[in-house]
């Protein structure tokens, strides 16, 4: 379990980077959706790692900063309505923060982020500056799918 406050230093911790660069790849399970994975590293030693999932066809991003031992700490969501625990219906653009109450099920709407889903290049440099990630290396934009013929 991860506390309100271990949830609060993670982001608050100015140290957390990625190291080199990032390359979109094939989701196998879901076609023609790329995926990635990346370790964020940080002088606290704790561990975490980020996924990237883009659907060019089905207009959706997702950024998800996973915890090992918890799960989906903290993640933006283009592209897909949510639904908070108390029934309320968040836009298509949405953020999930870890809470003790709620772990990863609420979401709100966030103002930072301006870029639009098809865009994850622009993304992602607003969601490393909100989310305290120094990514020291080039996210290269997700290859097209292919033109079916």
């Amino acid at each position: 379990m991860l506390t309100q406050q271990e949830f609060a230093a993670i982001l608050s911790d100015t140290t957390k980077r990625i190291v080199g660069d990032i390359n979109w790849s094939e989701d196998e399970n879901h076609s023609p959706a790329r995926e990635f994975r990346a370790e964020i590293v940080s002088d606290s030693s704790q561990i975490l790692f980020v996924v990237g999932w883009y659907n060019q066809l089905t207009r959706k991003l997702n950024y998800t900063i996973v915890h090992p031992g918890v799960g989906r700490i903290y993640a933006l969501n283009l592209g897909l309505p949510h639904r908070n625990p108390d029934n309320q219906l968040v836009g298509d653009k949405h953020k999930h923060y870890w809470s003790e109450q709620s772990g990863d099920r609420a979401a709100y709407v966030p103002e930072d982020i301006t870029e639009p889903w098809h865009r994850p290049v622009a993304v992602w440099r607003q969601f490393c500056a909100e989310a305290g990630i120094d990514h020291r290396g080039r996210m290269n934009p997700p290859p097209s799918p292919p033109l079916e013929g």
